[in-house]
């Protein structure tokens, strides 16, 4: 029989734990750790993201149950206190930074999306992560509520997020998107709540596309107007100048306003777009696709801990948060072991069951119908 390190193990394969020794380096904070290291406490974190742990001390147990298994990954278990500490002073940065390298080798997959065009395809949202006012008070922000806010710009190529910011849960939607740098040449799909003409401007001056929804009262200048095929649900596509002397001021860029009804809902929507080549269903359907990042944000929160919290200071939020969002990476790296069509969310249901388990993740992921099917019984007895 060959020989299979745990599932953990090979899950954690894409990471270099040489440079995650770097980074560790780079990122430390007061005296040396000598009861634990920052490897300890990621090996903790994350195990507990996988596993569905929710309290330090079940943390810890499970830990020590697993200790000779933990040896072969470089760690040890380590202690409720200990971990305590290092989450609330050792800066989180360290995960920040070790998620964009992480994500840098997420890229060389195979990206491909539902629709024809060969744009990379992506779309903008942010989520609140509520927290509890009694406990974290440092997070009140808007109607004396206690939240972090995600900010994630999802490719949907790879249903990978690459672009991913943390911030106050009272700051506008619009401090963190507009710091994403997407690539020139991409599609970008946003609600209302992005809508700013001088970031369309900057987007449209760097060949980045976007479709939004068109606010009820925007003042514009219709400058062409299109035949549609009504058929399609389309009912006009026109080229508008927004003309406000808000609008002017920011420099807006002419726009393409594209009309469209939800045959399922009756609904009307007004899109707004800088991308002038795409047919105006098209537009409506790449809006319709910004689901995606929806469906997203509810898996995380769903499957990963990012709800319930085992520290109370804005570096242990961070900390969690981060380590969370490593581990989705990681579990979208194991989907070329797993079935065609697998999402992240069915693999991690699957990898909970068996993450101590020495098993190939192929076998884990992508088992053999035939093999557990039984053969003829040893024993008969005459009747």
């Amino acid at each position: 029989m060959s020989h299979h390190n745990t599932a953990f193990h090979q899950l954690l394969k894409p990471l270099s734990r040489h440079e995650f020794e770097g980074l560790a380096k780079s990122h430390h904070v007061g005296q040396k750790l000598r009861s634990a290291s920052r490897w300890d406490q990621f090996i903790g974190m994350s195990m507990s993201q996988l596993s569905g742990r929710q309290s330090l001390r079940d943390i810890q147990s499970n830990l020590e149950s697993q200790r000779q298994k933990l040896y072969h990954l470089g760690a040890k278990p380590i202690s409720r206190s200990t971990l305590s500490r290092i989450n609330e002073k050792q800066l989180a940065e360290l995960y920040q930074s070790l998620f964009y390298k992480l994500l840098n080798r997420c890229k060389s997959q195979s990206s491909s999306h539902k629709f024809r065009f060969k744009n990379p395809l992506y779309s903008l949202d942010a989520s609140h992560i509520d927290l509890s006012v009694k406990l974290f008070p440092w997070a009140i922000g808007q109607q004396d509520k206690s939240s972090v806010k995600l900010s994630v710009g999802l490719n949907h190529g790879t249903m990978i997020p690459e672009f991913v910011a943390l911030g106050d849960g009272k700051e506008n939607d619009m401090v963190q998107g507009r710091k994403f740098d997407f690539p020139k040449g991409s599609l970008v799909a946003f609600d209302k709540g992005y809508v700013d003409y001088q970031w369309f401007k900057s987007l449209t001056d760097k060949g980045v596309f976007f479709v939004t929804r068109l606010r009820p009262k925007a003042v514009y200048k219709v400058l062409e107007r299109k035949l549609v095929d009504k058929s399609t649900g389309v009912t006009s596509d026109q080229i508008i100048q927004l003309n406000s002397a808000h609008a002017i001021k920011r420099g807006a860029p002419r726009l393409r306003r594209v009309g469209f009804t939800d045959k399922q809902t009756g609904k009307h929507y007004m899109f707004l777009t800088n991308h002038f080549g795409l047919s105006a269903a098209t537009i409506a359907a790449v809006y319709k696709d910004r689901w995606q990042i929806e469906l997203f944000f509810k898996a995380i929160k769903q499957n990963l801990k990012i709800k319930a919290f085992v520290g109370q200071s804005k570096n242990a939020i961070l900390t969690q948060v981060w380590i969370a969002m490593i581990t989705y990476l990681l579990l979208a790296f194991a989907r070329h072991s797993a079935k065609i069509g697998w999402t992240v969310q069915r693999i991690l249901r699957v990898i909970q069951l068996n993450l101590f388990e020495r098993r190939s993740l192929q076998e884990i992921l992508n088992p053999d119908p035939h093999r557990d099917k039984k053969g003829e019984p040893q024993m008969r007895f005459a009747l």
